[in-house]
């Protein structure tokens, strides 16, 4: 049996453009995966059919070799941080935090250098970087085998990015994560497979210089 999230022949079309065809993926504890691809073409709508908040026109979702038939976010196996907000804009951190986050592990999570300053603020009152970075630790401390990150490091400062870098580093030793950026010199420093989605196919990235034509890498 394969200790993997799978995300198998997943098709999605809206209306009559195909962004979806025929994707497969696979995502084992350790990995943590890119995916690059232009605007529109479907790194999202991928996301959201592996998360269930989206139906593909066809999937097959495995995780841990069962196909999981409803939704996977009900199955409490995956967690997602989209490119959207989800924390209730009127919560101070701290509250947010004790919603999320288990009491043993609170103190420990505001402990942060970036959140405990910012720890009586409301969260409507946060910079849209620190929020991000809120919202990214908060996925990242979920107990889900398998994480899943939209534009995780858009917004964050460089020192806020490096950080969050760690964060991941140290989840992928016993989880699967999968994220999407644009920025490749952010991005490349901790995945260790790269995959792009182009005019509707998921192709495995096995040299940076693939990447040159799609303008993700320029060489030095």
């Amino acid at each position: 049996m394969c200790t993997c999230l799978e995300v198998d022949s997943a098709v999605k079309s809206f209306k009559e453009k195909t962004v979806l065809s025929d994707v497969y993926l696979c995502c084992r504890p350790g990995d943590i995966i890119a995916l690059f691809g232009h605007n529109g073409c479907g790194k999202s709508t991928l996301l959201n059919i592996i998360f269930g908040t989206l139906k593909g026109d066809r999937s097959f979702i495995r995780i841990n070799g069962k196909v999981i038939k409803g939704a996977a976010f009900r199955t409490g196996l995956v967690a997602y941080l989209p490119q959207h907000d989800f924390i209730p804009s009127y919560l101070t951190v701290t509250q947010a935090v004790e919603l999320y986050i288990p009491k043993e592990q609170r103190n420990q999570f505001l402990g942060d250098r970036f959140l405990f300053k910012a720890r009586h603020n409301r969260i409507a009152h946060l910079s849209g970087g620190e929020l991000r970075y809120l919202e990214i630790k908060l996925i990242l401390y979920s107990k889900a085998p398998y994480i899943l990150l939209d534009e995780p490091f858009n917004g964050l400062s460089p020192i806020a990015a490096e950080e969050i870098r760690m964060h991941i580093a140290e989840s992928a030793r016993t989880r699967g994560i999968i994220l999407t950026d644009h920025n490749f010199r952010e991005v490349h420093k901790i995945v260790n497979r790269i995959f792009l989605l182009d005019e509707c196919y998921l192709k495995e990235i096995h040299e940076k210089e693939e990447l040159i034509s799609y303008g993700y890498y320029r060489p030095i």
